[in-house]
């Protein structure tokens, strides 16, 4: 790491915090036992920085360790090693810029160029004080990259003609809200979600559920029957929604899905005429009450599956094509033809 040094000459004779500081210093105090004070440096050296425009000079690290009973060159030792603290004054929008290896793949080295030609070098100051930069190491956005952070505020998923309309209101004294600057939400895919976007597999329909389990039915206007009596609301294990679900609410459920292919013919059998379905490699437990929901219980009916049955029974389970990859099919032919022997 370069060797970082004070700027004796911008930092002035004193230092004080803010009156407004000085209750979130008490709280980094209390914190720790009277004579382990000076466990509280880090966070005051932040607090000072933040009411010294954004840097430390010598006299705000000397008021910390002042405050710490702390030598000074023990306080001078913590700012000069952690490079969030900055020795030398920056603009009032000081722009961290993330260099690191996928930011750089994604774009930060254009960036860079930005940052050079509204601003200058790395740590200089337009003449207005408005802005600063610096090029930091990783500052955990990555798949958001590349991006910025701006004082407090990530700016990610930047380009360089985001980040040069950001910097031009910035330097005009009009505030940029910080957030993502293409159409997706936080990391997720740009554009919207591209899986998992059906609404029946939130709102419990999917499954035949009525509503979210282990909450208690409302009455007497918004209270649980439990709670307006006076007793403690008591609620159900989270299965047991799913064991009382009705065959007329899945196929209602079955109604509201928009599914490729057609849905297999039910049988209206008793369950202890069904076959055991796990026999099919791949078919377990669940996945064997889920087929019994839609009315297919016996190997000879998955045997007779057509090309439609199998596209809708896999957009149902969310297979993606696992039907065929296990041969249902073939091992529900064999099955079949075995109980007819």
């Amino acid at each position: 790491m370069a060797l970082r040094r004070f700027d004796l000459e911008a930092g002035g004779e004193t230092f004080a915090f803010n009156a407004e500081t000085e209750p979130t210093i008490e709280f980094w105090l209390g914190k720790y036992p009277a004579d382990k004070k000076r466990s509280a440096v880090i966070p005051l050296l932040w607090l000072a920085q933040k009411d010294n425009g954004g840097w430390l000079s010598e006299p705000a690290m000397r008021t910390v360790a002042d405050r710490l009973e702390m030598p000074y060159i023990r306080v001078y030792e913590v700012a000069t090693f952690y490079t969030m603290f900055r020795l030398q004054p920056v603009g009032k929008n000081h722009v961290q810029l993330c260099g690191t290896t996928p930011c750089m793949l994604r774009g930060a080295n254009d960036l860079k160029k930005v940052c050079e030609k509204r601003i200058g070098k790395k740590m200089a100051v337009t003449d207005d004080g408005r802005l600063s930069w610096e090029e930091v190491e990783c500052l955990g956005a990555c798949v958001n990259a590349p991006m910025v952070q701006i004082n407090d505020y990530y700016y990610e998923d930047l380009t360089p003609e985001t980040l040069d309309e950001i910097l031009s209101k910035l330097a005009g004294g009009v505030a940029v809200e910080p957030g993502n600057f293409v159409d997706r939400l936080n990391s997720a895919p740009e554009g919207g979600a591209t899986t998992l976007k059906e609404g029946g597999l939130y709102d419990g329909s999917r499954n035949g559920v009525a509503g979210l389990p282990n909450l208690p039915e409302a009455t007497n206007g918004d209270k649980p029957e439990a709670e307006a009596k006076g007793e403690p609301a008591r609620s159900k294990p989270t299965n047991v929604d799913r064991e009382e679900t009705s065959k007329a609410a899945v196929e209602k459920a079955d109604d509201e899905l928009e599914l490729e292919g057609e849905r297999p013919e039910a049988a209206d059998i008793d369950a202890e005429e069904s076959d055991d379905l796990k026999k099919i490699k791949g078919i377990g437990p669940k996945i064997e009450t889920q087929l019994n929901e839609l009315g297919v219980h016996r190997f000879a009916q998955i045997a007779a599956w057509s090309d439609d049955n199998v596209k809708w029974v896999d957009g149902y389970l969310s297979f993606r094509g696992r039907i065929q990859r296990e041969e249902w099919i073939s091992q529900a032919k064999t099955l079949a033809s075995e109980d007819k022997s």
